[in-house]
């Protein structure tokens, strides 16, 4: 079988309106367009951007084959001419986008492009996965995390992932997201995320006694023996043989580093009984694992309830992200530049609200308080505006136009930086673990109004008023088209 080119992960219109761009003159015509997207999940006050590294990888690849150019030709609807085009093609554009880790929220650009038609139409697809992948699965464990409290947090659920690379790419994310590790050993491969695990129920269901499992395990793995306990009965055998084991094999060569799992039943219940169990056996170090189809909201329960959790294990739900399993991410045209250098903003207009779109190659500013540090709000302004300044500056609710908020003594920063110029990459990945640090200190930045599960703040990203004049008078163009 033909080893995958991710060339040719695009959705089939992506090709066919490229053969028409090319047939039409218009393959060098430059577009402009953001990806962007409209909502955050699980009714959340942000999301993560995440992704940005494989979307570099397959930019720095794009290429069509022989095989992809016969493949194409079978299909006998493109022109041979564009073929040819497609066997010399590679990405000459210029992109920018926000850093991995960084917080984003609704209708800002997560990353613009500029590029020739045909260029910037082809990667839609790809960009598209890339970022709405990684980005809704990164969101979905920064939750989770932040309901752990402090506590780690594994990523266990490669096994229930949609497919290889959710599995893989998804632990990436979880990582970034503010996990600790994960269960996938190819993730820390690749990546170098920290992959741990312990036991299934099949090993302590394969010795003749959980007691003789439990001990075995210990004098096989004595650094790092964490032991299944509700294979049976959790309390009334799996924690004393737990201890047993421990006592018999750990502590007389003065290892007090161990760890029970509970995977079922009353967690809350039975972490609290094996906590009392365990600190009157002495064995006041030893940790206490929990899994079996975790979330942020189980876990806020968990702890509610005086659990005695020290490490909790998450799989299905985070790396499917389950309460909502789509990122919305979209590409849309905002502007197309002319032979001159003059740049036409777009716009596309909707019976929809959300999906109205805002036009023009643009810039994405960040307001930090500077006493605090704190971020304030985000401004979307056109690509020749510089940074606000000034005493004060007043930013309008996104969904209630009366409503304002004035800043004070803040720093504005720009959010999208220089990932590709002429096809040239000109940004430094940063280390996996640096992107994670830089994700916990974005997160802390927002307010705590904004960062809570239910009813969050709505947090104000808002138009320059130059911007807003463009999107208000194509609209209102747009509206006297229709009404001729």
């Amino acid at each position: 079988m033909k080893q995958e080119n991710y060339a040719m992960l695009c959705d089939f219109y992506e090709l066919t309106m490229a053969n028409g761009y090319f047939r039409n003159g218009f393959h060098e015509r430059v577009l402009y367009f953001d990806l962007f997207y409209r909502s955050v999940p699980d009714g959340g006050g942000f999301a993560i951007a995440a992704g940005l590294e494989q979307a570099i990888e397959y930019l720095q690849d794009l290429h069509f084959d022989e095989e992809d150019i016969d493949f194409l030709r079978s299909k006998n609807i493109f022109d041979e001419e564009f073929l040819e085009y497609l066997r010399q093609f590679r990405f000459t554009g210029d992109i920018w986008a926000v850093p991995e880790g960084t917080p984003i929220f609704p209708s800002e650009p997560i990353m613009t492009i500029r590029a020739p038609a045909i260029q910037a139409q082809l990667i839609e697809t790809y960009l598209l996965l890339a970022l709405n992948h990684q980005s809704l699965i990164a969101t979905k464990a920064n939750r989770i995390v932040r309901a752990a409290d402090g506590r780690t947090v594994l990523e266990l659920g490669s096994r229930r992932a949609q497919g290889a690379s959710g599995a893989v790419l998804g632990a990436r994310a979880a990582y970034i997201g503010g996990c600790h590790g994960t269960a996938c050993v190819l993730t820390d491969q690749m990546y170098g995320v920290p992959s741990a695990g312990t036991m299934a129920h099949a090993w302590v269901q394969s010795f003749d006694t959980e007691y003789e499992a439990f001990r075995t395990f210990c004098e096989l793995y004595p650094n790092n023996a964490t032991l299944l306990v509700d294979t049976y009965n959790t309390l009334k055998s799996g924690v004393p043989n737990a201890i047993r084991a421990f006592k018999e094999v750990l502590l007389p060569k003065g290892i007090h580093k161990c760890a029970i799992r509970l995977d079922s039943g009353d967690i809350a219940y039975l972490s609290k009984e094996a906590r009392k169990m365990l600190d009157a056996a002495g064995l006041t170090e030893c940790k206490i694992v929990a899994s079996n189809s975790l979330d942020e909201y189980l876990i806020t329960d968990l702890l509610r309830q005086g659990a005695k959790i020290d490490i909790f294990g998450v799989g299905e739900r985070l790396i499917t992200a389950k309460s909502t399993p789509v990122f919305g991410g979209v590409y849309k045209l905002v502007a197309v530049e002319h032979p001159d250098g003059t740049i036409e903003p777009k716009i596309k207009i909707s019976e929809n609200i959300i999906k109205i779109t805002n036009p023009h190659f643009k810039k994405v500013y960040r307001f930090y308080d500077n006493e605090t540090g704190k971020a304030l709000a985000d401004e979307l302004c056109l690509f020749d505006e510089d940074a606000p300044e000034g005493e004060t500056h007043t930013i309008f609710d996104p969904n209630a136009t009366w409503k304002t908020k004035t800043l004070t003594h803040f720093t504005a920063k720009s959010l999208l930086v220089p990932i590709f110029k002429d096809g040239e990459l000109v940004y430094e990945t940063p280390p996996l673990e640096e992107i994670r640090r830089y994700c916990l200190e974005q997160v802390s930045l927002l307010w705590d109004e904004v960062r809570r599960f239910e009813n969050p703040h709505t947090y104000y990203v808002d138009l320059s008023q130059k911007l807003w004049d463009v999107r208000h008078q194509l609209l209102k163009e747009k509206q006297n088209l229709r009404n001729q």
